[in-house]
């Protein structure tokens, strides 16, 4: 197993850190990383600086992200029988700190997207701050392994990338390699927002570089758990204390319109007292957005005794399946789930447990709350950015929307009715008063 080590060699003031890459017997190349440190602020046993400065935390930072960026590296060169010696290692820290031969090479797609990873800690984000998020990095690592292996053993280059690249490119994504077309609109996005970053460095680009556009697909199969099914979930007697656990969290997470990590993720310290109310509090990881919940009757009622024991989204998603079992959700109904054969999400007709995630905590709070309360406060809590999205996002149909505008009507005769009867009521009594 290919292991990293960073250390000193020297005792000046300013001392280079050496990076070794250890891969097999015999085979352990070093090289000068080009940062450079006191040997006092340095650490032998954990082999980084103390975080005692400002400038020591930068430099360990930086220390950490070079250590991820050569093991990429490696997991993409390794597999293609590139040698894996000294000199690649200088070549590929030179390209991380994006010095030696790497500018000459920014024309092509794969190198320019190896950059653009290098980057991506300065790049603006959607929350209009600084730096990239953790999903996001990873979309961009996972084009360059798409690409990577597109290409083959003749490069791409940015130029290239034009409507006939797209056409041959869907192609091969869908078709050859049997991905959905959602995640294929969304890395042929990613692909445009590198091109684009390239043509703001001053890389030719293709003038039909803006017909390669990404795109989203329409959700075919909305799954949500409906308040008699979560009512139904709430009163089976469940046959493990692990599964009695996983359902407060399934229950908690359907009054709370939280993704799974977020859900999982709360504490105590997340319940606060505002103005009087108590709320949730909590920064989504995915979109960053903070946000504010109040904590309701029902949601109170599930945590009478506490918060349910902390579990893995993995398990999480685990036992909810089996507890949906338990509760009898076995309609059949079409949808997708991965194939473990294929790796692939493969579409056909399913009993709803086996369907079940913890995706459906949100869109189950989103549905079941449409109608109810106003769009704009549902979407404050499930931070959807805006009506469009979240009305994709729930599982209405067109009878569940003509039923709520029979309700209405229904309700509005009623409230009619009731102020005729008042009115008549009133002039009786002003007739006898007379």
């Amino acid at each position: 197993m290919a292991t990293i080590k960073f250390f000193l060699q020297g005792k000046s003031e300013k001392t280079p850190i050496y990076m070794r890459f250890s891969i097999g017997r015999g085979n352990t190349p070093k090289r000068k990383t080009g940062l450079f440190i006191n040997p006092k602020d340095w650490n032998p046993k954990t082999n980084f600086p103390i975080n005692n400065t400002a400038h020591n935390k930068a430099i360990r930072k930086r220390l950490k992200k070079l250590d991820i960026y050569i093991f990429d590296r490696y997991d993409i060169d390794y597999p293609q029988g590139i040698t894996i010696n000294g000199d690649w290692l200088k070549d590929e820290i030179d390209r991380f700190f994006n010095q030696g031969k790497q500018q000459a090479d920014l024309n092509r797609l794969s190198e320019y997207i190896e950059f653009f990873l290098t980057t991506v800690d300065f790049k603006e984000n959607s929350k209009g701050g600084i730096g990239l998020s953790k999903s996001r990095v990873n979309d961009y690592k996972t084009l360059l392994k798409l690409i990577k292996e597109f290409e083959g053993k003749t490069p791409l280059l940015i130029k290239n990338i034009h409507i006939a690249f797209k056409n041959e490119f869907l192609n091969w994504m869908i078709s050859g390699k049997n991905y959905s077309k959602g995640y294929t609109g969304r890395m042929l996005g990613n692909l445009k927002t590198v091109c684009l970053d390239a043509e703001l460095n001053g890389i030719d680009t293709h003038p039909q570089l803006k017909k390669v556009a990404g795109f989203r697909v329409k959700n075919e199969f909305i799954l949500y758990l409906s308040l008699e099914e979560l009512e139904t979930i709430a009163n089976t007697e469940m046959t493990h204390p692990y599964l009695e656990n996983a359902r407060k969290w399934l229950l908690l997470g359907c009054n709370l319109g939280q993704r799974g990590t977020d859900l999982l993720n709360l504490t105590e310290d997340n319940f606060v007292i505002r103005n009087g109310l108590k709320v949730i509090e909590l920064e989504q990881e995915k979109t960053g957005k903070n946000v504010t919940i109040p904590v309701l009757p029902e949601t109170e009622k599930i945590l009478k005794n506490g918060l349910p024991h902390k579990i893995s989204l993995q398990k999480f998603n685990d036992y909810i399946k089996k507890l949906a079992k338990l509760a009898g959700l076995t309609e059949k109904i079409p949808g997708k789930k991965l194939d473990p054969e294929t790796n692939r999400h493969k579409k056909d007709i399913y009993e709803k447990w086996e369907l079940v995630t913890s995706h459906i905590c949100r869109r189950s709070f989103a549905t079941n709350l449409h109608g109810v309360l106003p769009t704009p406060l549902i979407m404050q809590i499930t931070a959807h950015g805006s009506e469009k999205t979240f009305y994709g996002y729930i599982g209405k149909s067109s009878l569940d929307y003509a039923q709520q505008i029979a309700d209405f009507y229904t309700k509005l005769a009623l409230k009619d009715k009731k102020e005729s009867n008042l009115r008549k009521v009133e002039e009786t009594n002003k007739a006898v008063n007379q």
